[in-house]
């Protein structure tokens, strides 16, 4: 089971650190996605961004639900046609938001639910 970091660490984390590197690590994904080749790696990285942003632990995805996920087919052309843009917005909307004290809470709900505007991926 991973160490639970306290909030004082998580949020000495937000301000040295994270409050800028999700936003660059965000726009890396969308460039992995952005070729069929990176799309693995970009999928990783969008997976990523809430431990980034918060080090908050990553999610288990032995604990997903697999009856409650979407088909790979859907998902797959959800992703071609809207996924690929729609989370470029979704995860900058975010971003701006976390740099402020009053947006920070809607950050954080909306990066993680980044996977799921991306590729309709639900942990």
């Amino acid at each position: 089971m991973p160490e639970q970091r306290s909030l004082l660490t998580r949020s000495l984390w937000f301000v040295a650190v994270g409050w800028w590197a999700t936003p660059a690590l965000v726009n890396i994904a969308w460039l992995c996605n952005a070729t069929v080749v990176g799309i693995p790696v970009g999928i990783a990285l969008i997976n990523l961004v809430p431990t980034a942003l918060t080090l908050k632990d990553p999610r288990d995805r032995d604990a997903a639900d697999g009856d409650s996920q979407h088909g790979l087919p859907l998902r797959a052309v959800y992703f071609v046609l809207v996924g690929w843009w729609a989370s470029l917005l979704w995860a900058n909307l975010a971003a701006v938001l976390a740099v402020t004290i009053v947006g920070l809470p809607v950050a954080i709900w909306m990066f993680d639910r980044l996977p799921y505007v991306t590729s309709l991926y639900r942990f």
